[in-house]
């Protein structure tokens, strides 16, 4: 029964979102590797693909963190299985990917010197090649350096995130705090207004009794004076 429903499964939703990921970050490289290093466009989607990276490669370890996680009876061995080998394929995209990203590091470098190194004066292919070896080797020693650096920035970055959600979750918590408070004094506004209301209809009451009251001592005191006005009227 847990395949029928195998389309709207949540974790096929977060693969596809992955599958995604990794098309957008393919295009991003693409795109990127049209650019020269120095160049602030080539900077911008270097700095957006190595974020994509790290968002891939989160996602990636949800779903198979999920995948563990899935009670045995819930989906089949051979979907489990199946799952298994979708997630190893994701994670050598990755490493593809991370790959690729570096070895265009590599080649825009190279690129770079030797345009300004330009062709040999001597003309002696041997020197091209020890002069491309030791680039590369330096290449080398830079990416890791950049790596590094990329690493310090990210680590610098996660911090001030960490911060700022952390101030976040204060700001939240004191707006909290005040809306209980002003509920609180809306609860007692609420009640005072109740009984200030049945005073009003208690003391409306006492008011038309008296008014009645009034009335009727007005009425007695009428019959009272006509009384004497017909006694007297008799005895005369």
């Amino acid at each position: 029964m847990a395949l029928v429903f195998l389309e709207e499964d949540p974790w096929l939703l977060e693969y596809e979102s992955c599958e995604k990921l990794h098309r957008d970050i393919m295009e991003q490289l693409t795109q990127r590797q049209k650019y020269p290093r120095t160049s602030e466009n080539y900077s911008q989607i270097s700095a957006n693909v190595r974020l994509r990276l790290k968002q891939y490669n989160n996602e990636v370890g949800q779903l198979e963190k999920k995948l563990n996680d899935t009670p045995a009876g819930n989906i089949t061995a051979e979907e489990t299985e199946r799952r298994a080998r979708q997630i190893e394929y994701l994670k050598t995209k990755n490493v593809q990917m991370q790959k690729i990203f570096d070895d265009q590091v590599v080649s825009k470098m190279l690129e770079e010197k030797r345009q300004l190194i330009g062709s040999s004066p001597w003309g002696d292919d041997s020197y091209r090649d020890v002069e491309a070896a030791s680039i590369a080797n330096a290449s080398i020693s830079d990416m890791r350096s950049n790596q590094k650096n990329m690493l310090k920035e990210q680590e610098q970055g996660l911090e001030n995130l960490s911060q700022i959600i952390s101030r976040q979750k204060d700001i939240a918590h004191t707006i909290s705090n005040e809306v209980d408070y002003h509920n609180e004094l809306l609860d007692d506004l609420g009640t005072q207004i109740d009984r200030t209301d049945t005073r009003v209809r208690t003391e409306t009451q006492h008011v038309g009794v008296i008014s009645q009251k009034d009335n009727t001592c007005t009425y007695w005191i009428v019959i009272i004076i006509l009384f004497i006005g017909i006694v007297t009227v008799a005895v005369i």
